[in-house]
């Protein structure tokens, strides 16, 4: 079972999640078409939000209505309209309640099965992207897609649709029920509609502009906290606590512009929206309040149009906001479906079979390799390793040894030539079977959230208590984790803050060796350790490596002394091959760094 990754590479490229920050068309539909399957398991849900919005509209028009029928029947002096009216109107306003309630209750409850599905896919989805996909893109940039993305298409979704059609819905029944109180009336009153629609539009250009550079600033802010969290060992280390917080200060000030910016055009258009209402009414109170004085309207009427009035202009707002809204979801839409239409670069071949238990033969024959094109890392390299073999691979930094290794795991492809697993070209088996024989130690070492114990079986669920425990005190952690507070069941802070940069590999060599790989890869696995640490895993190495191949990657050269065979890379091509020995009468580079790179290990 493959446990971890090796080396650190970094491709300066675009990325396809640079445009964060893109506001999307109004309608999309490429993005709309795609949106069916994450709804129809959810339909009988949406189908009852959709009712209960049914509802709450219809009890919202009916209310100003009601209580202007109900004022006349007073004045008339009509007991048993005013009751038989005073009735309807609770029994509109309970409707008005239940339709609220089945509307919030069902569209979060679909709302939330929706991100669930959707958020578990693209999960699913990132662990199958190739290794150079994650060298690319940065890690914020992927847990914004899960995360935010997610959610702005989750309210479009249940309640940016929704609200938009009963926002309509409410607009339009207005319109008509006010047409047919008084045509003459209404038409009038509805010409102060065009003004407000122009002044929405012109408002939309300046307020997208804001809100694109709100989005931007907090991201900017976000950025530069998790990196200056991330890194304040180093910060406190170097004493630039006051530099970085100007940084920050500056970022953060951006920020607070943006947003006063952007608080501004909402503040603006709140006042201009209730001018116009203002208008409105003053059209309809001049106007009807003739029509009463004349006889030919009644006091009810003209206090419903009043009503319905003051509630026209809440949904023309409503659209409004929900019309960036609408653009963000768009945008947040097209950059999921973007990463969930990304093809793994690795893939089994349709013919690719399962790589039977394997005994750890490896094969490069002429393999170059790079991480860009025309730009190669390795040039025609021809290794073989045998079965059982203890093969150090060691260079300067840059040489191409972590490339190697990667190759063998097949965490990239070979560009040209090829490597085989026991004459097993790696590119016919699936990558499962293959990683399953695989265990790699990385240098920076990785742990889990959970107990030390949950941390060992990471790769070997199936495991036994008493089997962690053997495999612990064969690579020598026993005795640190029985010394633990809470033993095996010690929990893990943060990336294993909690232990030693010692103790963490331990865990990490314990949990690779749990699986029982058959190719064992060690990528400088003791270069972050103590000299303690480092002889307890050398010890528990020589123990490991019978009967197992085993390629390690050593910066230290003393670590590899033991090793039947040292590979020595220099600008991706192998110079020099043999023993420690072998190499050291040969006095050609690895002598010399040997010479370097071991006289503070051998002075001590």
């Amino acid at each position: 079972m493959f446990h971890g990754g090796g080396g650190g590479f970094h491709h300066h490229g675009s990325s396809p999640f640079d445009s964060d920050e893109v506001l999307g068309k109004i309608y999309d539909n490429k993005i709309v078409a795609r949106l069916p399957r994450y709804l129809a398991p959810v339909k009988a849900w949406i189908g009852i939000g959709a009712s209960g919005i049914v509802i709450r509209s219809l009890a919202t028009l009916a209310l100003p209505y009601l209580v202007g029928a109900a004022i006349d029947y007073a004045i008339d002096g009509d007991f048993r309209g005013l009751n038989i009216t005073a009735i309807i109107f609770v029994v509109a306003a309970l409707a008005m309640w239940g339709g609220q309630y089945l509307e919030t209750l069902y569209l979060a409850f679909a709302g939330q099965s929706i991100i669930l599905r959707m958020r578990t896919e693209m999960f699913d989805h990132l662990h199958r992207l190739s290794m150079s996909f994650f060298d690319r893109n940065k890690v914020g940039k992927l847990m914004s897609r899960v995360q935010n993305d997610v959610q702005q298409l989750q309210e479009l979704l249940t309640q940016g649709i929704f609200a938009l059609v009963a926002s309509l819905l409410t607009l339009v029944g207005i319109a008509v029920i006010m047409i047919i109180m008084d045509p003459r009336l209404a038409l009038i009153t509805l010409t102060v509609v065009p003004v407000l629609g122009i002044i929405l539009f012109v408002w939309q250009k300046y307020a997208r502009r804001a809100f694109i550079s709100v989005r931007r600033a907090i991201a900017t802010v976000n950025s530069q906290l998790q990196e200056d969290i991330s890194g304040v060992r180093v910060v406190q280390s170097l004493s630039r606590e006051d530099e970085n917080f100007e940084q920050f200060d500056e970022v953060n000030r951006a920020h607070l512009n943006a947003n006063v910016t952007a608080v501004r055009l909402e503040a603006l258009m709140m006042p201009t929206v209730n001018i116009l209402t203002g208008v409105a009414f003053a059209i309809v109170i001049i106007l009807g309040g003739y029509q009463v004085l004349d006889g030919a309207m009644k006091v009810g009427v003209l206090l419903a149009f009043l009503l319905y009035i003051q509630r026209f202009f809440e949904p023309v707002l409503e659209l409004a906001m929900q019309y960036t809204m609408l653009q963000r979801a768009m945008a947040s839409g097209a950059r999921i479906f973007e990463m969930l239409d990304i093809e793994p670069e690795i893939q089994d071949s349709p013919d690719a079979i399962e790589l039977p238990p394997v005994k750890g033969n490896i094969n490069f024959r002429n393999v170059s390799f790079g991480y860009e094109p025309d730009n190669d890392i390795l040039h025609d390299i021809n290794l073989t390793i045998n079965a059982g073999e203890t093969v150090a691979i060691v260079g300067q930094t840059g040489s191409g040894k972590s490339s190697l290794v990667n190759l063998a795991a097949r965490f990239y492809e070979v560009e040209r030539g090829e490597v085989t697993v026991d004459d097993y070209h790696i590119q016919s088996v699936t990558q499962q079977s293959l990683k399953q024989q695989i265990g790699i130690v990385p240098q920076d070492p990785i742990l889990f959230s959970g107990s030390i114990e949950e941390n060992i079986r990471y790769g070997r669920l199936e495991a036994s208590h008493d089997e962690i425990i053997q495999v612990a005190k064969t690579v020598g952690a026993h005795n640190f984790i029985n010394r633990l507070e809470r033993g095996y069941e010690t929990p893990v802070g943060q990336r294993g803050a909690n232990i030693s940069a010692g103790q963490r590999q331990l865990i990490c060599l314990a949990r690779a060796i749990l699986a029982d790989p058959r190719i064992l890869i060690l990528d400088e696995a003791t270069s972050n350790v103590d000299t303690h640490t480092e002889r307890i895993m050398q010890r528990a190495l020589r123990r490991l490596t019978q009967g197992r191949t085993c390629l390690i990657i050593a910066h230290r050269l003393s670590t590899v002394t033991h090793a039947d065979r040292i590979i020595v890379l220099e600008q991706g091509r192998i110079i020099e091959e043999g023993s420690h020995k072998e190499l050291m009468a040969k006095q050609g580079l690895y002598h010399k760094m040997y010479q370097t790179l071991s006289a503070p290990d051998s002075a001590a």
